[in-house]
């Protein structure tokens, strides 16, 4: 079997002769500590990492070439620096202050959305459906997929997260409560655009294998926004999309969202949203999603990135939780979030070697 046929079977809750053997990828400053560790020094994108080590994904799965989301996007650039660190314009089109090295957390100076005017002008400039080279040779990219036996995902984009990117938090939670409309027309209008190019753009009949989307828009104790405003905001648009997508043969979303998210996967569910990742399992347990929502739910990751660097009876000890679930199916495992430079190389060396006996 293919890559592609077994990845599609798992997400079918079907047997594949075995499963995709399938890794989220590596924080930077991890591969630069591995190099010292081992890993050839040519290997410095987590795509290097993952075909030097012969993984299958998730980095190296072909993506429909539909740049989503802001086109053009801003220039990333350094505009200032301040000793060891440096004011940052992301691509976003936010201005960030942060640290030389790539682990620190960024501090927000400015943002790109901060007023009605800041979002039209983003609107008008950058979230045109028909922008030029917003679309790719969609045709060519599934053939070269299909042919390398490979899935291949169209980025549906986020409803919430780009919002909060664009605003930043603390505002884009003050104008839910102050200006909800305009929220609305911001969600709308993304919600639009996906329609229009998923409706343009992705090929019929099973073509594509899988939607994703990301969001992050939970924290350690759960949502950032009240359930109630993402029933009302979110979960309708949601299933206009994934409805759409369902036209095409699109039939599996993946929702990449970190935190304890029990509370918004109901709602993700209804929305046509049915697989979770990356599960993080210090605050999502995937055998209670799996309890909690029976076979509707597909599980993507789930494993507990600190047993890794705990060590090799800490990594037996997390195999052996989640080998039922993974015999259970509508489950591929792999770490919870990128693989963090604690995690030494020898010992994600044996959590692969662990991993493939249970795929």
């Amino acid at each position: 079997m293919t890559v592609r046929e077994r990845f599609n079977r798992v997400f079918r809750s079907e047997r594949p002769d075995r499963l995709p053997d399938m890794e989220f990828g590596y924080w930077d400053k991890t591969i630069a500590v591995w190099h010292d560790q081992g890993l050839p020094r040519e290997c410095r994108t987590n795509e290097d990492v993952e075909r030097h080590l012969g993984l299958e994904g998730l980095s190296i799965i072909p993506e429909v070439p539909i740049k989503k989301g802001l086109c053009p996007a801003f220039e990333e650039v350094t505009v200032q620096r301040r000793g060891e660190r440096r004011v940052v314009q992301t691509k976003d089109g936010a201005l960030t202050e942060m640290l030389d090295y790539d682990s620190s957390m960024p501090r927000y100076l400015k943002f790109a959305v901060e007023t009605r005017a800041d979002w039209e002008k983003l609107r008008d400039e950058r979230l045109d459906p028909g922008q030029p080279g917003r679309v790719g040779d969609v045709e060519a990219a599934v053939a070269a997929a299909h042919a390398a036996g490979m899935p291949i995902l169209f980025h549906c984009g986020s409803l919430y997260g780009w919002l909060r990117d664009w605003m930043g938090l603390e505002n884009l939670s003050i104008a839910l409560l102050t200006e909800k409309a305009w929220v609305e027309e911001m969600m709308e209008h993304v919600t639009r655009m996906d329609l229009e190019l998923i409706e343009r753009h992705i090929p019929g009949g099973g073509e594509v294998d899988v939607a994703w989307w990301w969001e992050d828009m939970c924290y350690n104790h759960g949502p950032l926004l009240s359930p109630s405003l993402f029933e009302e905001l979110m979960v309708p648009r949601y299933k206009r999309i994934t409805d759409a997508l369902k036209a095409k043969g699109v039939f599996v979303n993946v929702l990449d969202c970190d935190g304890r998210i029990y509370d918004l996967v109901p709602g993700w569910l209804r929305g046509g949203i049915n697989c979770m990742f990356p599960i993080e399992a210090l605050h999502t347990d995937p055998w209670k999603l799996r309890r909690d929502h029976g076979d509707e739910v597909l599980l993507l990751g789930g494993v507990d990135k600190l047993a890794l660097i705990a060590g090799k009876e800490a990594i037996d000890r997390e195999l052996e939780k989640l080998h039922p679930l993974v015999e259970r199916g509508g489950y591929l495992p792999c770490v919870d979030h990128r693989v963090p430079p604690d995690v030494t190389l020898e010992n994600y060396l044996y959590y692969l070697d662990k991993k493939k006996a249970i795929l």
